[in-house]
């Protein structure tokens, strides 16, 4: 006789998907929109399908869970779950209509996402997208640990193996200074040139500055880091206030500096470019809607 198929309810696979990603019931809860009574007896009845403890609850008053091995091995196949449950609620749609979750980083949503959403809702109106600005590691945990996230759009340094990720474009790097700056008019430049500038660099965490502070740590140079900001944008706002020097990487359309009292000098070849990219759970084949704008990302190319 065939052993009996244990009978798992979404609801309480999301809540259990939901109280990984907050870290307390209380969070979990107000986040699913429900009590913590509620989240505890969806999580109780799953561990009791399942024949194991998923959480452990933590004294105190911040209410907060501790996943357990069980809980961390059951996770991946949680998110895979919650997957094929959207799979074959979209099975006969036609992709035209729906809603997409895209986790992506600041410089890819300010200067690449928003031009390739303007035209992907030309041709796909009942689409809606919504987009989560985040610096590279976050889109990585987003993609790995939300389910209600399609796929992420980022540049990250070594991609998380649970990740599969497809390359879109890559960009080189440029350094920007005030106009008149003595470094705009130097016959030759290399990172050597800018070890005592006052660089601004992107913060901590971010592919954009590793890349940066790898180039200058192989050639034996420590740069003057005075100044991290969180993106792009304000980067160019305060080098153009005269408060240092940045390098960053530059669209050949020259739309990142555009009107900006800021001038600019490629750095082609001294550090490595960065690559940018999708980045989808591993094993995970999106359907409807999410593979419909999926499939125009990769195929869009910025200006």
């Amino acid at each position: 006789m065939a052993e009996a198929t244990p009978s798992l309810s979404t609801d309480q696979v999301v809540a259990f998907v939901e109280l990984a990603r907050q870290g307390s019931f209380r969070e979990a809860a107000g986040a699913l929109g429900i009590t913590e009574q509620g989240m505890r007896g969806r999580l109780l009845a799953l561990e009791g399908r399942l024949g194991v403890q998923l959480y452990r609850k933590s004294r105190g008053a911040s209410r907060a869970s501790r996943i357990t091995a069980e809980g961390r091995r059951f996770l991946p196949h949680a998110l895979a779950f919650l997957e094929r449950a959207r799979e074959l609620s979209d099975l006969f749609e036609e992709g035209d209509t729906g809603e997409i979750h895209v986790a992506a980083s600041q410089y890819l949503v300010v200067y690449v996402l928003i031009d390739a959403l303007r035209r992907f809702q030309q041709d796909s109106p009942g689409i809606h997208v919504r987009l989560s600005t985040l610096n590279e590691r976050e889109v990585e945990e987003a993609v790995l640990h939300d389910p209600d996230v399609a796929f992420g759009v980022a540049a990250p340094y070594e991609p998380s193996p649970d990740l599969e990720y497809t390359d879109l474009f890559a960009l080189d790097w440029s350094l920007i200074a005030p106009r008149g700056h003595p470094l705009l008019s130097r016959r030759r430049l290399g990172l050597r040139d800018l070890v005592d500038q006052p660089l601004i660099l992107f913060e901590r965490g971010s592919t954009g500055r590793q890349h940066v502070i790898d180039a200058f740590h192989d050639r034996g140079l420590s740069p003057n880091v005075r100044m991290e900001t969180t993106n792009t944008e304000i980067v160019v706002r305060m080098v153009e206030a005269g408060l240092g020097v940045s390098i960053v990487p530059l669209l050949s359309s020259g739309v990142v500096t555009r009107g900006r009292r800021v001038g600019v000098r490629s750095l082609r070849g001294r550090i490595r470019a960065i690559h940018s990219g999708v980045l989808l759970r591993r094993g995970e084949h999106l359907r409807g809607a999410s593979a419909r704008f999926l499939d125009f990302v990769k195929g869009y190319t910025p200006s």
